[in-house]
């Protein structure tokens, strides 16, 4: 018999949240979590082996790989301390490695002879009545802690300290010899964008001499060795290292999260953009150690693609998988097989082995085939069309299930929530394939800003507040309806989150074409936000690049839809957990109020007790419904299910 997709699938069964290849590439450790109705979850970690498939172990022990061979490791907790065992997949034999180890985070030496444990030291503590605030990110938990390193002997059980001071300094890497750390450390430096500068090391074990690589940039975000320790790799924005890897007109700024790969020299400290001319933006990235490639994930428009570089001529080749998502990569020390998982705007989580000579994947696991054996599912199809400007504005949609093109259908228009575009996650915030499900087209548009279409376009989420974004979707918006006449266009809803939750509130003030929206966590005052949000002033070094309310305050408040509130006239839903740290709850409050004194339809709703994200199970079940019952009323003319949830109150 056959159903339709709702909620419950979301947000129940078995998906796969981690895959991992033992170092001689023999088995896999598969992490699965399974999701029960109630909320009740738990993690499964299976062991395969790689040549026959089969399972061979299954734990529900937080197991990892020992560096070497095909031995995986985990903690106890016992009478006598924290111990590390290991255990030998072919043989089952369990060994026991260390006890009384620190209870604290630590990764093994390629070598296995030693721990490097980060320690926690906590800061100065101030009165929990009256405090001081010393500078803006003083607010958030833990800022004032520090993290330092230390080198845990195995053998001997000694702990020698590395690193101390009043830096916070973490690991990134250790040298396949085992004789070299790359760490990383950062300070702040409000007075300038960017205002958090970060270094990397390298530090020599045996002299505990430190050579610094990069020195005072603010720009990277991550490093590892190359497999012979004389480079080091290294993610970051095209203004990383000088801007090498820049490829922008003159005067305009890049976004800061558009991840680019550039590979140092240690010796003389020479930098190699390697994805310079390269559009896709970077995610995970892995040096192979069995064929000396780099092979990476990327966000290729709304997909995540699998690519191989070579370092040595820096060519990138994409590897073809049967997945539009590929979430999670691994690969072994020897031989030539890849794990990775990912899933497709129509599947949930599947897991895959993959040879790096054919490229060739194989399906090795489907965990929610089962369940959703009888769903019946509308069609995803791409769209695109040419804006005003010229450009080309990639989006797909969604039609409902035993869909009529002879009939007229309502719409919702989604698109990004803060740089990334609006990848094709099956099961995510907002689950496309549910909200087709009650019957209506959904529509994803990437407008300008999305990382992963290249630089230029990146580049157009800086300065502009919602400037060509908006446009972008009212054109995309007006031109889906006249190419598709099964959409009722006096029917369409828009809904977005965090950024998306302003562009939501903007678009109002641009446009009369949405019959209802919905802001989830928006900003609706630039200023306000600025200044308040945990990462508010520093998500404005991203948005905002060199901007500031003084500076110019046309783009802060012009910008801002509260100071166009006059203009909305859209039936606008407020959505907001009351303890959001990012986008503090006053954003919702202030326009809601607005509207409210203009008399205006609108209406908000609060989560308790939770933040920028709704994770509590039951509420994110209230959360979802009051989404589905606020479309119900202003695009299906059906308002019972919102009057039952939030009745009419005579106050």
């Amino acid at each position: 018999t056959s159903r339709m997709y709702t909620l419950d699938d979301v947000l129940h069964g078995t998906r796969i949240s981690s895959t991992s290849i033992s170092p001689d590439g023999k088995y896999m450790i598969t992490s699965y979590y399974h999701t029960r109705k109630g909320g009740a979850y738990e993690y499964v970690y299976r062991i395969s082996d790689v040549a026959a498939g089969n399972v061979v172990a299954e734990t529900s022990d937080a197991i990892k790989w020992m560096p070497k061979g095909s031995r995986y490791y985990y903690t106890r907790n016992t009478n006598d301390g924290r111990v590390l065992y290991a255990v030998d997949v072919a043989t089952g034999r369990r060994d026991l490695i260390a006890s009384d180890i620190p209870n604290e985070w630590f990764t093994i030496s390629p070598d296995e002879s030693y721990l490097i444990i980060t320690s926690v030291q906590s800061g100065p503590k101030e009165s929990p009545d009256v405090y001081e605030i010393i500078q803006p990110e003083d607010r958030q938990p833990g800022w004032r802690d520090r993290y330092m390193l230390a080198k845990y002997d195995l053998a001997t059980g000694v702990q020698q300290p590395i690193t101390f001071g009043h830096k916070s300094v973490s690991l990134s890497d250790i040298s396949d010899d085992s004789k070299k750390l790359l760490v990383r450390t950062s300070r702040s430096r409000l007075t300038s964008r960017p205002t958090t500068l970060t270094s990397l090391y390298v530090i020599d074990l045996a002299t505990m001499t430190s050579t610094p690589v990069v020195e005072d940039d603010g720009f990277i975000s991550g490093a590892m060795f190359s497999p012979d320790a004389t480079k080091v790799l290294v993610s970051g924005s095209p203004e990383s290292l000088d801007g090498v890897g820049r490829n922008l007109p003159e005067g305009r700024t890049p976004s800061m999260v558009d991840e680019q790969l550039y590979l140092i020299n240690i010796a003389d400290r020479k930098v190699t953009p390697l994805t310079k001319e390269f559009d896709p933006n970077i995610q995970q990235h892995v040096w192979s150690r069995a064929d000396n490639m780099i092979y990476f994930t990327a966000e290729n428009r709304d997909m995540y693609s699998l690519y191989r570089l070579n370092p040595a001529n820096g060519d990138i080749t994409m590897i073809p998988v049967p997945e539009d998502l590929v979430k999670g990569i691994s690969l072994p020390d020897a031989g030539r097989t890849m794990a990775w998982f990912g899933q497709g705007a129509s599947n949930s989580d599947r897991l895959y082995k993959l040879d790096t000579k054919t490229l060739k994947s194989t399906l090795l696991d489907d965990p929610v085939k089962e369940q959703l054996k009888d769903v019946v599912l509308g069609e995803c199809r791409p769209w695109s069309f040419k804006s005003s400007r010229g450009d080309s504005i990639h989006g797909r949609f969604y039609l409902p299930p035993n869909f009529d093109p002879a009939s007229s259908y309502p719409m919702i228009v989604n698109y990004y929530g803060g740089c990334s575009p609006t990848s094709r996650n099956f099961e995510s915030r907002y689950p496309h394939h549910a909200y087709a499900a009650l019957g209506y087209v959904v529509f994803v548009i990437e407008p300008s800003g999305a990382t992963g279409f290249g630089q230029e376009f990146a580049s157009r989420h800086v300065n502009t507040a919602g400037d060509g974004v908006a446009q972008d979707i009212i054109e995309g918006t007006k031109q889906f309806c006249a190419e598709h006449p099964f959409v009722n266009a006096q029917k369409i809803g828009c809904i977005g989150a965090s950024y998306g939750g302003f562009m939501t509130q903007y678009l109002q003030t641009q446009t009369d074409i949405f019959a209802a929206a919905i802001s989830h966590a928006g900003i609706s005052d630039h200023t306000s936000y600025w200044g308040e949000g945990y990462w508010g002033y520093s998500y404005s070094e991203v948005s905002m690049a060199n901007s500031y309310p003084w500076t110019h305050p046309d783009l802060y408040v012009k910008q801002s839809p509260l100071f166009n509130a006059d203009k909305i006239h859209t039936p606008l839903l407020f959505l907001h957990g009351d303890k959001d740290n990012n986008v503090p709850v006053g954003e919702s409050i202030q326009m809601f109020t607005a509207l409210k004194l203009l008399g205006r339809e609108t209406a908000f709703v609060a989560v308790a007790d939770q933040d920028h994200h709704i994770t509590d199970y039951g509420k994110r079940i209230k959360w979802q419904n009051t989404i589905y019952a606020w479309f119900a009323k202003w695009l299906q003319d059906d308002p019972e299910w919102w009057n039952a949830m939030y009745p009419a109150k005579s106050l």
